[in-house]
């Protein structure tokens, strides 16, 4: 099922590797985060090349909802709680800086950009969006309480943060990606220190930079202890009269126009945002390879809300989840000099990807940035998430399978919605004849 993004623009392509190559920075990954770094790279004069084993933008990043915005969930009270009041101020500024450098890059590309108010609700506990806004203005943000939105809940308040944004994320990239260094269809398929050998050359390169969703390589950094996939639903919604975009004049608008980007702060709640004419509503979120939501919560949701309305698009993504809710970002290792990494979204793949190329662009750069602490991948992993996920890795290996996930031998489950094997320790998935999906395997299935 393609999304709205991916059905409305042509995406440029690019040639395969076909000869080894010298290079000082070489980009793994071609989706949001590995473009954003390159571009970042080239604006510096750092001689790159990024890599894609299949074609740029074709994995997680052409199934976002597009939202670019600092405020994701409630997470400032708990960033303070965790890290510091100055960490959880340097996180809401870093982000305030990748919603201000979209805004900036989006004033010439064609790519559907609106300034729009961000809100985060709660439909069960009013005290914790007081507690949010509280935390922000003890930071000096002006965050709002209000108690009025234009979604079909009760809601008991909501967090607003003013001028945020969303658009076209495919749009923007493909622009983007046009004057990039490029290689599609080319696999690394080991990686070394100073080295990457892809199935059709080698590439010596002085730093390498993995930008690839879920981290590769097993040999540094634990990721594999550190995170797990969450996959969420999104569907688009449409009445059958309407037209390209809102129109002042039917009455439909104030229907499925919600004039913002919403989000519950439950794990289990809904989203919403529009894009012209489509409501896109978000939710059944579940871990990868367990059972949830997915798209009939959705559906039953809408045939309530919005009987009206038909199911125009509908699809699913998945974002790497870490221990502490803050990005991976930095060294793979503890000492891997020249070898860096960018993972663990948490949900918020547009402002951490810009984030991230930012951190990651001064690092290579050997600039200051104030940012580097908070990002560290290798911050202390003493947080209760790292016991279920150790225990959700042991309980699946430990258990009776024909279907083993070839990344570390998890049993894959099989996923009866969307018709495919997923990986409940870390996230990969396979299509039912076991071809590769989603990373972290780089293998298909073998019989």
């Amino acid at each position: 099922m393609d999304s709205v993004w991916s059905d409305t623009v042509a995406m440029p392509h690019f040639p395969q590797l076909r000869e080894d190559l010298k290079i000082d920075v070489l980009i793994i990954g071609g989706g949001i985060t590995g473009l954003l770094c390159a571009y970042q790279l080239m604006k510096a004069g750092i001689s790159y090349t990024l890599v894609e084993a299949d074609t740029i933008c074709s994995g997680v990043t052409k199934n976002t909802t597009a939202k670019i915005t600092s405020q994701h969930g409630l997470i400032y009270r708990k960033l303070i709680r965790e890290f510091g009041a100055d960490q959880a101020l340097q996180y809401l500024r870093v982000n305030e800086l990748a919603v201000r450098e979209y805004e900036k890059m989006c004033q010439t590309i064609n790519c559907d950009f609106e300034k729009k108010d961000s809100y985060v609700y709660s439909i069960r506990d009013r005290a914790k969006i007081e507690d949010e806004v509280k935390a922000l203005h003890s930071m000096g943000f002006d965050a709002e309480f209000v108690q009025e939105v234009d979604i079909p809940l009760d809601i008991l308040g909501a967090v607003k943060f003013k001028n945020q944004a969303q658009f076209h994320p495919l749009k923007f990239l493909a622009e983007i990606a046009k004057d990039l260094h490029i290689y599609e269809h080319t696999k690394v398929v080991e990686m070394g220190e100073g080295f990457a050998k892809t199935n059709h050359g080698m590439i010596m390169a002085d730093r390498i930079v993995v930008a690839t969703h879920f981290p590769i390589n097993n040999k540094h950094g634990a990721y594999f202890l550190k995170m797990y996939q969450s996959r969420s639903y999104v569907l688009g919604l449409q009445l059958p009269s309407s037209r390209d975009c809102w129109d002042e004049d039917v009455s439909y608008q104030s229907m499925l126009n919600v004039h913002g980007m919403y989000v519950d702060e439950d794990d289990n709640g809904l989203s919403f945002r529009n894009y012209r004419n489509l409501l896109l509503l978000g939710g059944g979120d579940h871990r990868t390879g367990k059972y949830g939501g997915n798209w009939k919560v959705l559906s039953a949701f809408a045939k309530k809300y919005y009987p009206e309305a038909i199911e125009r698009y509908a699809w699913a993504t998945q974002d790497c989840m870490t221990l502490d809710s803050a990005p991976y970002v930095g060294m793979y290792g503890k000492y891997t000099e020249g070898f860096y990494v960018m993972t663990g979204f948490n949900k918020w793949g547009m402002t951490s990807a810009m984030a991230s190329s930012i951190i990651v662009r001064d690092m290579l750069l050997n600039r200051e940035n104030a940012f580097v602490k908070l990002y560290d991948p290798h911050r202390t992993m003493m947080r209760s998430q790292l016991i279920i996920n150790a225990f959700e890795a042991v309980k699946s290996i430990l258990t009776f399978s024909s279907k083993r996930c070839p990344h570390m031998g998890c049993t894959l489950k099989w996923n009866e919605v969307e018709r495919s094997w997923d990986c409940p320790c870390h996230g990969s998935r396979f299509q039912e004849n076991g071809e590769l999906i989603d990373n972290p395997a780089t293998d298909d299935l073998k019989d």
